[in-house]
This record gives C-alpha cells, structure tokens and sequence, in this order.
C-alpha cells in the first residue's frame, strides 16, 4: 500500500517524524491514507483546513502508573494508557487492552481504528483506546480486583459518560469490568454507563457477550448474498483465537450452516474435521478458563497442533481472524488462496499484515476489514449507552435486531462508498471512506480545535 499524493505523503512522513518507533501506529496510518486519496483531491478545503495533520494526532494522551500488591504483599508496577483520539462525532469509546504486549504504539493504532469503525455504526461515539501491560493470566482474583481498582483510580479522572466511555478488550472480561465499575462508582459516589460490556445486574445489555462474532457473520452474510450470490451455508470455515469473538462467530457461523473446524489460543490450534463441538469449547474456555488443547481430550476424533498460526494452513472456504493483531501474514494469506479460501474477514483489530491484505485484493479474494466487520462490538456498546441513558434495557431480541440492522447498513455503506470513488468491491477503501466523510464533515463545522 502506497501513497501518491503529495499532502497525504507530507502528512505521513510527519507521523513518521514524530513517532518512528512505533510499527503497529504507522502501518494504521498507512492502511488508512492510502486509501483517502480520491477524496482529498475531490475536497481541497481539507488541506487547507489541516484536516488530516489533527487527524493523526491524538487530542489527548495520557500515560500513568499503576501500582498494585500482588498476594505476597509484593508492590508491582505496571503502566496504564489511554489515548483519547478524536471526538468529532461524539465521547470517545473504545476499549481498555490488559496485555503484557501493550505498549503506546499499539494502544494508539487500536484509538486510531476505532475512530472509522465508530464513525461506521452510525451511532454517536469518538474514538478511543486504553489498557495496561498487566497480564490477568495466573493472576488471582484478589490480585486483578487490587489491579483493576488501582487503574480506575487514577483513569477515573479523565472519563465520564459523556467525556470518555471505556469498554473490555483482550484480558478485560466481565469480571475486570466489575472492578472497574465499582471502583468508578465507590471514587465518584455515582451510577452511571461510564464503562460498557458491565453485567446485566448493574446497567449491561443483552446481547454484548456475543454482539462481535455474532455482527461478524452478519457482515458475512450480506457480503456474500451481495458480492457472490452466495451464502455462508455449507462453507468449511477457519476461525482463530477462542474468546468471546471467535467462539460466538462459531456460534452465528454453524446457525448459518456453516461447517467451523478449526478454533485456536495463543499456544496452538484444534482442528476437528467433523466441525467443532461448541459446547465443549464453551465448557473449557467460559466454564474454566482452560487452553484449547484440552478440547482433544473430549473429543478424541479431533487434532492439536502447536502454533496457532498454523490454523492458516487448513483449507477452508471462509477464514476469520478473531485472536488479535497482525496474525495472519504474508505467507498465510498464499496458504489461504493455495488452498482455494473465497473470503476473508477480521474479526479482530487489523489482524492481517498490509502485505497480506495486498495479496488477497490483488487475488479476486472476498476481503472485510476489521473496522466494518467486527464494529458488532462497539455498536451494541452503543446501544449499552443507550439503555444507560435512558435508565431502561432492551430484550435480546430487541438488541439483536438492531445489531442486524446496523452491520448491514456498515456492509452496504461501505460498499457503495467504495463504488462512489470507482473501487467496487474494494471494502478497506470503501470502509476508510465511509467512516472518513462523516468525521470530516463535523471537524470541519466544528473549526479548528
């Protein structure tokens, strides 16, 4: 991916300049800029106005420490982010990452992305993202409450629900969401939505568990009956990582008809040629925080293999990346088209490399970005404010509609948006496009800030 016009290249090369050590931020921006360059020449007054130069730039950042004891009555420090990255269209939101691989470079190319797939739901929401180099793995429970209300302490000073509404992402499930909250609510003596993804006893929605990988096949659904004349049924289908995203995009997937053999961890891949046994994931991954390698104890009939990104080289019909980050590359996407796969769509945050991306468009390969394809998350997010607001919740049935609603309106955005600007079938530009316009139309009537 390249970029030929000469104020995208200067834009670029700022962020380059200002930024060079960080990798996972750059390539966003790269994704991003080459991709907007027919609507920057059909709109000059962007250049003029700065546009894209308060784009790139994060409108806050903040960077603290978070010191906690662990049951040794042992002090540990870890770092806590949040990059508020642009509120043109409404609060920030997005979610906080506990990872031992965060760092500012990845918390602000995850900010970054969220502005677009924001943007996409059609809802009011800014973007933003925030975590920690914390790993909750091995931690007890005592250990991630004293963490999470450490962190709260001191994030709780630059959120609000209006202001800034976090969320969970890897290693921020319900439980570190329950902390969060409490800490919130105990420090500013108030209920509120000020984080998403909460239980449904205290102000969650219905749907949210599963609102990602239930808005990915959705998008798939429609991508196929549109771009293919065709449908997920009876599709072998390969889907990475075994979190709440990978497993309930199992769930849509096999009511849909499809056939889903392989789920993965970070340690390795199962492979079940009979399609996977939900129930057993569910069990080992919901019911005792296990590893994925267990499922081939249950059912015997099934393969383990070490290295999870090995699950690329089964042949399949439909892949989707749903573990995280930069997991399927270059020599992946060739494995995947070697072995005849029709589409690919990110269930995760930009979980393939741009070489790779390159690859499967230049290969007539169906391809969704993460941005479009799992905004299912954060629109039912939305929808959680909501409800919020309103003091009131919607029943299942009520959310999933509207989940179903919003993920076509993005699939059908997206696409004509790519049309409009002479690159049909192109989602990544058309995804980038249609998430850019309504930014730029309110930063520009809103005036310089």
């Amino acid at each position: 991916m390249s970029i030929k016009n000469p104020y995208l290249q200067k834009v670029y090369q700022q962020v380059c300049e200002r930024d060079p050590q960080q990798p996972e931020f750059l390539n966003a921006v790269t994704e991003v800029l080459s991709t907007l360059e027919p609507v920057i020449e059909k709109h000059p007054e962007f250049e003029a106005a700065g546009l894209m130069e308060r784009l790139v730039e994060p409108e806050r950042m903040i960077q603290f420490r978070v010191a906690w004891q662990d049951d040794n009555g042992k002090t540990q420090v870890n770092r806590g982010y949040r990059v508020q990255f642009n509120s043109a269209i409404g609060p920030y939101k997005g979610g906080l990452r506990f990872h031992p691989s965060v760092n500012l470079s990845i918390i602000k190319f995850l900010a970054f992305e969220q502005i677009f797939k924001n943007s996409l739901t059609g809802l009011p929401m800014g973007g933003g993202k925030g975590g920690s180099d914390f790993d909750p793995k091995g931690k007890s429970d005592a250990e991630i409450m004293r963490f999470c209300q450490s962190f709260m302490t001191e994030l709780s000073r630059y959120i609000g629900a209006e202001t800034d509404v976090p969320a969970g992402d890897i290693g921020v499930g319900g439980r570190e969401i329950g902390y969060l909250f409490g800490q919130y609510k105990r420090i500013k003596n108030e209920f509120s939505g000020i984080l998403t993804g909460k239980g449904l006893t205290y102000g969650g929605s219905l749907v949210r568990t599963q609102a990602t990988g239930y808005g990915l096949l959705y998008f798939v659904q429609e991508m196929l009956s549109v771009m293919a004349q065709d449908s997920p049924k009876d599709k072998v289908t390969v889907i990475s990582g075994s979190g709440n995203v990978a497993i309930y995009a199992a769930e849509k997937a096999q009511e849909m008809g499809a056939k889903v053999v392989a789920l993965s961890d970070s340690n390795g891949y199962i492979y079940d040629p009979n399609g996977i046994d939900l129930h057993v994931v569910k069990e080992i991954k919901e019911g005792r925080r296990g590893r994925i390698s267990e499922y081939v104890k249950t059912v015997p009939s099934a393969e383990y293999h070490e290295q999870c990104r090995g699950i690329w080289s089964i042949p399949c019909d439909i892949a989707l990346p749903c573990a995280t980050q930069n997991e399927l590359l270059l020599e992946d996407a060739q494995k995947l088209i070697d072995n005849g796969v029709k589409l690919v769509a990110e269930g995760a945050n930009m979980p393939c490399s741009l070489d790779a991306i390159a690859l499967f468009q230049q290969s007539g390969i169906l391809y969704a970005p993460g941005k479009a394809s799992n905004a299912g998350g954060v629109a039912t997010s939305g929808l959680e404010m909501c409800q919020n607001s309103m003091k009131y919740s919607w029943n299942a049935q009520e959310v999933d509609e509207k989940l179903h609603e919003i993920m076509v309106n993005i699939f059908h955005n997206t696409y004509d948006a790519a049309k409009e600007y002479g690159m049909e079938g192109n989602l990544l530009a058309g995804a980038n496009i249609a998430g850019f316009t309504k930014i730029a139309q309110a930063m520009m009537a809103q005036g310089i800030l």
